[in-house]
């Protein structure tokens, strides 16, 4: 055990890292060794105290999402040098690891996996059971029909990592302080910190949240309610066992998904963890409330097996010769969760130069990749690729301790559910963010999730088979969307967009502002444009649409799950420039309606004496106006390229405002649709989605979104630079536009684009196209290979299916579909 220091050293800093678990001590190790100084970690016992230190270590390459595959990748990359470069031993064993399938429906899962990782580096193969018994020759085989191998997988030591990153961090120059508690924190007016601790306070520059299921409390210190809670996992060691004993090599490590647990060798016997259901799992809430046990450390629960009596059982059958085993030590610690189980880390709206790096469920597989990915955050600027789904900003006001606590139970219990596409998860739901609809429609739709509200993903018809019935194919959805679909194109239909974020932007430097942060040219009074802010570095940070309203006066709406996420760039480029500007976040008050199809306009029409003809309320014009006698603000857009308006209003006239436009609407047979059809409708006329088609791995030239940046203006907005550079050296890849020949799977995207048996590329988004009767995809292929006519395959489910590059878009929009009529030319529709 290393001899501490409980000393400050210094009074100035330039990152002060509170918490010295795992993730902490690699961020520091990381900024340190990218040549940062002045780094100071603060830790109030011991390194490693808290959860780091009891873990079970796991590593795996495995990941269900898209780039947290980088940060598993990474991490392993990294343990596997760190002994070299640091002199300290990791206790790094890597004999891979196999994820058991026992039903069908698991296979699926596996080869629904298998297209998500074949467009990344990492080994991963779908295996038979007579490989998984090569492999690991002590299971029993009765229940096994295939295995997901990674080769690499294992398990670490968490104590010696943990000391191996510490001697790393020292080395290139970064102080690691202990005992030293952090008793407060004062932000001063130039956005700096001053971290007080017993031994004297010191000012920093930014301050870092890693304080493991200590956050909450450091949080509170500075009025912010991060919604994380202490779970208790168990884990159980054998004695020896002597048929593990004999094996010339080490297992893998197994994941029975059935059985919901892990299990590894340890020495010469077994090493078993299970995630109980939510019903039989323990959430420490006392802490929640009154906040951590003052001295609590490196202390452990009170083990209980009777909780995890059946996967032991589970365990049992699977791996027989535990049965004759013996429990020599059951570990029951807290490790911290977020409502979803994946952590928060990035800088915290509405807070200057505090960023965190909380909630991980799985700390140490995380812990090298995430100290790498804040690193290069904090240093460059931006992240170095999109993260979004650990955006501290995903969570808001509405994650009330209720909602976190129900979730953390939820997620814990299902740690091995199946992962399906479009999943949805039902706890702690409906959060206190409703849409002014909500109550109206519930009953008769299947509802999502975003960003804390309920949404229509698609509506009930007597005959239809309702509910959520997930799958891996075609299910329950699939016609009524269709028939959405078809109501939009033929008729009019009504969508809640109420989620969106909105913000309402006023003052002297309104316009300087963004005409430097979005690459459009500032839209004109009464007009809207979509716009996008770029990162630094060229990529694609957001998309929003802006409309002048009034002089000087903008609205600016964006996806719900990006609200605060896109706030927070804002504001904190309103604080760098000076810019005399307010913005205020009106999400919550008003709701958004959306009217779209061929007779959009004599239905509003009878609402309003506005003239809404083509010549008087052009596409992209916004205005003031009432309808029977509802305040909206009329926008003429419509993400499903029909003729439509957006009509944001105050949130208590949502049903009044809803049930008029449902009234006048019945002599045109009005009726409602979902986000669903709204996605196959724009997928048909080639619009892209932020975080899919665009995010912070794209620039917008590859997305093919040239339209909407202005190179030429004036402004030198942000990535505008990097953007000349990008276009210079010319493009590697881009976004096509792909029709598949497909059965009963349709694409959705992030699966394994191939050309002559090689992966060359992946899909972004994708849906089954009720227009032309076929599967539809955007993906991102070598320039080479992107010319129309191209013939690729799109991997599904284990089988390649055949693709073609077309000219898109395969509907024409509906404003270029009168454009080219006024000109006496016939349009495709």
């Amino acid at each position: 055990k290393e001899a501490s220091s409980p000393s400050l050293g210094k009074d100035r800093a330039d990152t002060v890292i509170i918490g010295g678990g795992c993730v902490g001590v690699s961020l520091a190790y990381h900024l340190a060794k990218a040549g940062l100084k002045d780094v100071v970690l603060l830790e109030k016992s011991e390194l490693t105290a808290g959860s780091t230190w009891h873990a079970a270590g796991l590593t795996t390459y495995f990941h269900p999402g898209i780039n947290l595959k980088k940060i598993h990748a990474y991490s392993i990359k990294l343990y596997e040098k760190l002994e070299e470069e640091t002199g300290q031993p990791v206790g790094f064993h890597q004999p891979g690891s196999i994820r058991i399938a026992s039903t069908p429906t698991r296979v699926d899962e596996f080869k629904y996996q298998m297209t998500r990782a074949g467009w990344h580096p990492t080994e991963q193969y779908l295996i038979t059971p007579e490989k998984v018994q090569e492999l690991f020759p002590l299971l029993n085989m009765d229940k096994v029909l295939a295995g997901l191998y990674n080769p690499g997988d294992g398990h670490i030591d968490p104590y010696s990592l943990t000391m191996a990153l510490a001697a790393g961090a020292r080395k290139y120059g970064a102080q690691l302080n202990y005992p030293v508690q952090v008793t407060n924190l004062k932000s001063r007016s130039d956005g700096t910190w001053e971290v007080e601790t017993p031994l004297g306070i010191i000012q920093a520059k930014r301050i870092v949240n890693t304080a493991g299921f200590w956050a909450r409390d450091i949080g509170k210190m500075i009025g912010l309610q991060h919604p994380l809670i202490p779970v208790h996992h168990q884990y159980v060691v054998t004695s020896t066992i002597p048929e593990v004993k004999a094996l010339k090599t080490e297992l893998p490590v197994i994941r029975d998904l059935e059985g919901s647990y892990y299990l590894r060798q340890e020495r010469d016997g077994l090493l078993f963890g299970p995630y109980e259901s939510e019903e039989k799992m323990k959430l420490q809430e006392s802490w929640v409330t009154n906040g951590v046990p003052p001295g609590f450390g490196k202390e452990l629960f009170e083990s209980d097996l009777d909780r995890i009596m059946e996967h032991i059982e589970a365990a049992m059958e699977m791996v027989p010769i535990l049965r004759k085993a013996d429990i020599v030590n059951t570990i029951a610690g807290p490790i911290t969760y977020s409502p979803d189980i994946l952590p928060m880390v990035g800088p915290h709206q509405g807070v200057r130069n505090y960023w965190v790096a909380i909630g991980f469920g799985y700390g140490i597989i995380h812990a090298g990749g995430m100290g790498k990915y804040l690193s290069d955050w904090i240093l460059e600027g931006e992240p170095p690729f999109d993260l979004i789904e650990v955006d501290p900003n995903r969570y808001g006001k509405w994650t009330t301790t209720e909602y976190t606590a129900a979730k953390a139970r939820e997620s814990y219990g299902f740690n091995n559910i199946v992962g399906y596409p479009k999943e949805e998860r039902f706890a702690g739901r409906p959060t206190e963010r409703t849409s002014g609809l909500y109550n109206l429609l519930k009953s008769k739709c299947s509802m999502g999730f975003h960003a804390g509200w309920e949404q229509p993903h698609w509506f009930y018809k007597p005959g239809d088979e309702t509910g959520y019935k997930p799958s891996f194919r075609r299910t329950n959805w699939f016609d009524p969307v269709g028939r959405e679909y078809k109501q939009v194109m033929e008729k009019v239909g009504v969508i809640d967009l109420s989620p969106f974020g909105k913000f309402k932007v006023k003052g002297t430097d309104s316009v300087k502002l963004l005409d430097h942060l979005f690459a459009n040219v500032v839209p004109k009074v009464g007009s809207t444009n979509i716009s996008h802010m770029l990162t630094p570095g060229g990529k694609v940070y957001a998309e929003l649409t802006v409309s002048q309203l009034y002089p000087g006066e903008f609205m600016l709406v964006t996806g719900s799950g990006s609200e605060l996420h896109d706030l927070r760039w804002i504001e904190e480029e309103i604080t760098r420039g000076g810019y005399k500007v307010e913005i205020e976040n009106v999400t919550d008050e008003m709701g958004v309606l959306s009217v779209a199809g061929p007779h959009a306009r004599q239905v509003l029409q009878k609402l309003t004496n506005e003239d809404l003809s083509d010549a008087s309320f052009k596409f992209l014009q916004c205005r003031h106006l009432k309808l029977s006698n509802i305040a909206v603000t009329a926008i003429r857009i419509s993400y499903t390229g029909e003729l439509g308006w957006e009509l944001y209003h105050r949130k208590e006239d949502s049903v009044p405002l809803y049930s008029a436009i449902m009234e006048a609407g019945q002599k045109e047979g009005i009726d409602d649709f979902g986000t669903y059809a709204l996605n196959a409708l724009r997928l048909e006329k080639g619009f892209r989605a932020w975080g899919a088609e665009m995010n912070c791995d794209t620039n917008p030239l590859e997305a093919g979104l040239e339209y909407f940046v202005k190179l030429n203006k004036a402004a030198d907005f942000t990535g505008k630079q990097a953007l000349k550079q990008i276009k210079e050296k010319g493009l590697k890849r881009r976004l096509v536009y792909l029709t598949l020949q497909t059965d009963n799977v349709d694409p959705e995207g992030n699966e394994s684009v191939w050309h002559n048996g090689k992966v060359i590329g992946n899909t972004t988004s994708g849906c089954f196209s009720y227009g032309a009767q076929q599967s539809l995809a955007f993906a991102y292929v070598p320039m080479e290979l992107s010319k129309v006519g191209q013939k690729l395959e799109v991997e599904l489910l284990g089988k390649n299916y055949p693709a073609t590059i077309i000219q898109e878009p395969l509907v024409l929009t509906e404003p270029t579909r009168m454009r080219l009529q006024r000109k006496g030319e016939s349009p495709k529709i």
